[in-house]
Parts: structure tokens; C-alpha cells; sequence
């Protein structure tokens, strides 16, 4: 399918405001968790979890903003992120988070190999996902090993 590099930037966009709304939705779910355990676990929700997940979403954001500038195209309106009724108290809401997490790595990863970044993009976005990717990336491994000791 052939397209303008006007509509390849759009989707670009909205694919990148996809990724950013789940990050998004990854870090309300980890504040409702924090606001659930006690002090020591909430430090280490903060530090392991909550930190990257909330540069990530920063990164996104910020990464969609300049790149919108630079193309004169109209930002994305980001979605208020809500998290879901935990099915298992502080634990269901990391899982929760661990779940977008991975969905927006999913949507920026389909992004990446599908070279729109290259074809339409410019190098401070491709950048910019990447570094999300990066942040990202070690979340839901900490998570889990969290979960593992979480209400012990």
C-alpha cells in the first residue's frame, strides 16, 4: 500500500500516542498500587517501577510533542489514564501495569520494524521510541520479581 508522507505521519503519531496512553494507563495502575502497600514496599514500587515507567511516559509524550512541531501537524489529544479495578489488590494493579507495559512496547516494536519511522519519520523520534523501548524494558522483570515478594 503506498501513502503520502503526510498520512504516514499520522499514523506514526497515532500509533506513538497509542504506546504513550498505555504507558499511561502502566502508571496509574503502579500509583494505585503504591497507595496500597506499606512504606518499604511503596519505596521499592517507587524506585524499580514507578521512576521508569513515569520517564517513559515523559519520553513519549515529549518524543510525540517535538516531532508534531517539527512537521506542523496537530498533537494527539492523550487519554486520561484510569487503572481498572484490581482483581487482586496491589498485585493486581502491577500486573495490570506490567500488561500495558508491554503493550506499548508491542505497539513501538511493530513501529520500528515497520521502518514508518524511517520512511516518514526523522531520527529524533526513531530516538525517541527507542529510548522508550529502552526504559521500558527491564519493568517487567522487576515487576514480577516484586510481585514475588509483594504481601509476604
Amino acid at each position: 500500500m503506498t501513502y503520502t508522507s503526510d498520512e504516514g505521519r499520522r499514523e506514526l503519531l497515532g500509533a506513538t500516542a497509542e504506546a504513550a496512553d498505555a504507558i499511561g494507563v502502566a502508571l496509574a495502575a503502579l500509583t494505585a498500587a503504591y497507595e496500597l502497600v506499606d512504606d518499604d514496599m511503596a519505596d521499592r514500587l517507587e524506585a524499580e517501577l514507578c521512576g521508569p515507567v513515569q520517564a517513559a511516559y515523559w519520553r513519549a509524550k515529549r518524543g510525540h510533542a517535538e516531532f508534531t512541531g517539527r512537521h506542523g501537524l496537530a498533537p494527539s489529544a492523550f487519554a486520561s489514564a484510569e487503572p481498572g479495578a484490581p482483581s487482586a489488590g496491589a498485585g493486581g494493579y502491577v500486573e495490570q501495569a506490567i500488561e500495558a507495559v508491554e503493550h506499548a512496547d508491542d505497539i513501538l516494536s511493530e513501529l520500528q520494524d515497520s521502518m514508518l519511522p524511517v520512511e516518514v519519520g526523522d531520527p529524533e523520534l526513531r530516538a525517541a521510541i527507542a529510548d522508550v523501548r529502552t526504559r521500558l524494558g527491564e519493568v517487567p522483570g522487576r515487576a514480577h520479581e516484586l510481585l514475588r515478594t509483594l504481601g509476604r
